[in-house]
């Protein structure tokens, strides 16, 4: 079993009762896993699995494929705080899909999960601004590499190929 801290970003429905929980971790970088019968009733999961969470999970690894099997999650930070306006949640949300449109499964990088964790720890507290948008930014295209004479936002452009459309809503919320 792997054990490593992790960062909830996204999930969907797989059946009935069970889930697909991606995770960006720290030692194993993005994590898919299953999280059977989640959605039941008295599933040991209940309340556990919400966007932007993070703590220690315990995931056994897939034979094949991409599709790990979560079997335990501690939860050490809830974030409520990214609840409390729609304009936190989106840009948190955005910070999530910015992890996932660069880093490929199964790359660790705890250098960018450091930044999500910090990122997300800061909208947890904070009124989002489009200062914080672009330090985000600029920080996580350091981090890649990718940093130029530009701005985060260009160099992670050219990067990633299209940034996830949450950003033009953010933007546009804020004032920018």
């Amino acid at each position: 079993m792997i054990a490593t801290e992790a960062i909830l970003i996204r999930t969907t429905r797989l059946t009935d009762t069970s889930l697909i929980v991606h995770w960006f971790t720290e030692s194993e970088g993005l994590l898919k896993t299953v999280a059977k019968g989640a959605l039941r009733p008295k599933s040991a999961f209940a309340g556990k699995l919400d966007l932007f969470f993070s703590g220690e999970i315990g995931v056994v690894p897939a034979r094949k494929g991409e599709l790990h099997i979560l079997r335990e999650v501690a939860i050490s930070n809830w974030r409520q705080g990214l609840r409390r306006q729609y304009s936190t949640t989106l840009m948190a949300g955005y910070f999530c899909q910015l992890v996932e449109a660069a880093v490929e499964p199964g790359h660790a990088d705890a250098p960018l999960h450091d930044l999500l964790r910090r990122g997300l720890d800061h909208l947890d507290t904070e009124e989002p601004t489009l200062k914080a948008l672009r330090h985000f930014e600029r920080q996580f295209a350091e981090i890649l590499g990718v940093s130029g004479a530009g701005s985060g936002e260009d160099a992670l452009l050219s990067h990633i190929g299209k940034l996830p459309a949450a950003r033009k809503e953010i933007v546009e919320r804020l004032g920018g």
